[in-house]
């Protein structure tokens, strides 16, 4: 693959990609190791001809995170079998203003699958047709889980919100 396309599309799509996996796993080093890790796979294995390179970048990003996600949960548990205990270090100096925290707070409480269509959307920038490609649901799926996550969140008490 062109050295010159691949570092375009790094510094196009590095930021949204680290800000959609920190969303996910809520750690910094953890984000920017596996933004890394989905840059490197499209060194290995993007073809040139792709049609849709961010939906594809975002496949990637998920599947890297949901691997990373079940290595670490089985590696928690050997860690709580033994008895050590595991330090969870959440860092939320990316999400900066008090509005910006609430709608993160707010947005954590919601199920997996409509926190992942908000976000590819909205900080994304996916259109409904990549988010059913990301995702692999249909685009009514995205268009109704979409709308009903928005309205739980509208729905969210002020308060509820704040003590999260």
């Amino acid at each position: 693959m062109n050295s010159v396309y691949l570092e375009e599309l790094y510094l196009r799509y590095q930021k949204e990609i680290y800000l959609y996996l920190y969303s996910l796993c809520k750690n910094r080093e953890v984000a920017e190791d596996l933004r890394q890790d989905t840059f490197l796979k499209a060194i290995l294995s993007l073809p040139e001809d792709h049609t849709n390179v961010r939906a594809w970048l975002y496949l990637v990003a998920r599947n890297l995170y949901f691997n990373y996600s079940k290595k670490k949960s089985r590696e928690d548990e050997l860690d709580a079998a033994a008895g050590l205990s595991v330090d969870d270090d959440m860092l939320d100096g990316i999400i900066e203003g008090e509005k910006n925290k609430l709608l993160h707070m707010a947005m954590q409480k919601l199920p997996q699958q409509k926190r992942e269509i908000l976000i590819l959307q909205y900080w994304g920038g996916l259109s409904q047709k990549e988010i059913a490609s990301t995702l692999g649901i249909t685009t009514e799926n995205v268009r109704v889980s979409g709308y009903r996550g928005k309205k739980e969140l509208k729905a969210t008490p002020h308060k509820e919100r704040l003590t999260a």
